[in-house]
């Protein structure tokens, strides 16, 4: 085998092999044990016509296709071997290939190889962490949320009033022809929720168990579905039952009841630590996040258009398995924002962009400071995990697949990696009223979809961003090319 490598643009380099006449002759044999089977020729058992007879029925060039296939494969592979410094990020794509008068061959294949970063500016950074002050009225907020929630739920002969649940039938009509979706019985609607299209729960309130009203309303100009943008509409409903949420006093029963604490004032303080902890955790994880980023911008990084190709796609799959785990097919959400997955996956790329050049400049600073991940400190993972699920570390370890440890490397580098960015850069801390709270953890967000998905479904969402992690070297992926199916004859 011989090869030359030619730098290209943008992390790809073309790699030009030349295969001598012996070594295709030997994959054009192994090319005939693999499809010899495929052949049916008058007085020869199938699987059994000789190379030969083939080549004479359909000609010499019968194999060529599959042995080029051999050849590639064998060759690419053994060129990645002995070139380590390549370090492969996408499918090769094979941009040439032709065959020599001498009975040899060649082909052409560019690869996308990750790019060499050399991170500067990691160190000595000042950043904002801002930490929210937490304020009475965000205790009294949260007490408030407990509170609704010990509610009873009660019917009620009255008027409907804002707050208040109405039971009802509906059937909605444009231009007095019903339309797809515009008809529910039995239906719990929270006056004063948002949950229907504005001006709908609005006409509801003032009405009595047994009313019938018909509801006009315009549907918004951004409604997802395309019949229904900016008509306008008539909603023919009929209230079953109206209730109304009966709350308990706020007051040290209540406490008792709800806490571990015997006095209203002591919840309220319980409650106010735990939101100034959530707040603190939050901010933690906010000034991470800001302390990364600001390295990011002070790198320039040419990020390969193939690795955010693999990351967007890698997104939607995500959100594709978290839609799942809701009960709703990805086609299904797609077809309420009118969207393609092709749509969905180019309003990724500039979030998988950002994950790209994120996880690129976090591997190259490992790789600056020499972190590793000792034995030790995967074992200590392991004896944890293994206590968790009541099991000795040795019956554990049996279980454990190589992905779940290459998951714990990771986890462990990550860690590393974080703990030495805060040593060596400085949170500038102030505290501010910035309500409400966020909630802790990693944060989460819909795709870019402008559009809503409709009333009555729980709008999934996705992974703003996955948690950044040294990762190791992905394994490089067959290489296949086209193939020309020879004249065979039919059994």
């Amino acid at each position: 085998m011989s090869y030359q490598i030619k730098k290209l643009d943008k992390s790809q380099y073309q790699l030009d092999f030349t295969v001598d006449a012996e070594t295709f002759a030997k994959a054009c044999d192994a090319a005939y044990e693999k499809t010899k089977h495929q052949y049916a020729i008058a007085g020869f058992r199938k699987g059994h016509v000789p190379k030969k007879v083939i080549e004479g029925v359909y000609g010499k060039e019968v194999f060529y296709q599959d042995a080029m296939d051999i050849v590639i494969n064998d060759e690419y592979y053994e060129a990645l071997t002995k070139e380590e410094s390549l370090e492969v990020v996408a499918q090769p794509a094979l941009t040439a290939m032709d065959y020599t008068k001498d009975g040899g061959a060649t082909f052409t294949i560019v690869v996308t190889v990750k790019p060499e970063v050399k991170v500067k500016d990691y160190k000595g950074l000042t950043i904002p962490k801002i930490i929210t002050k937490i304020s009475d009225q965000q205790v009294d907020d949260e007490v408030k949320k407990t509170l609704q929630q010990q509610a009873r739920i009660i019917d009620k002969d009255d008027a409907a009033e804002k707050g208040d649940t109405v039971n009802i039938d509906f059937a909605g009509s444009v231009d007095g022809v019903p339309f797809e979706g515009g008809t529910a019985q039995g239906y719990d609607l929270e006056l004063g929720s948002g949950t229907f299209i504005p001006g709908f729960e609005e006409q509801l309130v003032g009405t009595k168990a047994g009313d019938e009203k018909d509801v006009k309303v315009t549907f918004p100009e951004n409604y997802h579905a395309e019949n229904l943008k900016g008509k306008e509409a008539v909603f023919a409903c009929k209230v079953n039952k109206v209730s109304t949420k009966e709350l308990p006093a706020l007051d040290d029963e209540f406490a008792k009841t709800v806490s571990e604490f015997d006095t209203l004032a002591e919840y309220k303080a319980s409650v106010k630590k735990t939101l100034e902890d959530n707040a603190e955790k939050y901010a933690e994880r906010a000034y991470e996040d800001a302390l990364v980023d600001a390295i990011v911008e002070k790198n320039e990084i040419e990020v390969p258009e193939a690795m955010v190709e693999q990351e967007a796609e890698s997104m939607v799959q995500e959100f594709a398995y978290r839609l799942q785990m809701q009960g709703m097919k990805l086609q299904d959400y797609l077809n309420y924002l009118n969207l393609t997955e092709d749509k969905l996956k180019e309003e990724y790329k500039e979030q998988a962009e950002k994950s790209v050049k994120v996880r690129l400049v976090m591997e190259a600073i490992v790789k600056a400071e020499k972190m590793e991940v000792l034995q030790e400190e995967i074992d200590e993972k392991i004896n944890k995990a293994a206590e968790e699920a009541h099991m000795s570390a040795e019956e554990f370890k049996k279980t454990v697949q190589r992905e779940q440890i290459d998951y714990l490397v990771n986890q462990i580098l990550s860690n590393k990696l974080i703990a030495f960015l805060k040593e060596n850069n400085t949170a500038n801390v102030s505290y501010e009223k910035i309500p409400p709270v966020k909630p802790i953890g990693k944060e989460e967000a819909k795709p870019a979809a402008k559009k809503k998905a409709p009333a009555k479904k729980a709008e999934p969402k996705a992974e703003a961003e996955k948690e950044e992690a040294p990762v190791k070297k992905p394994a490089a992926k067959k290489t296949t090319t086209k193939k020309a199916a020879p004249k065979k004859d039919e059994e």
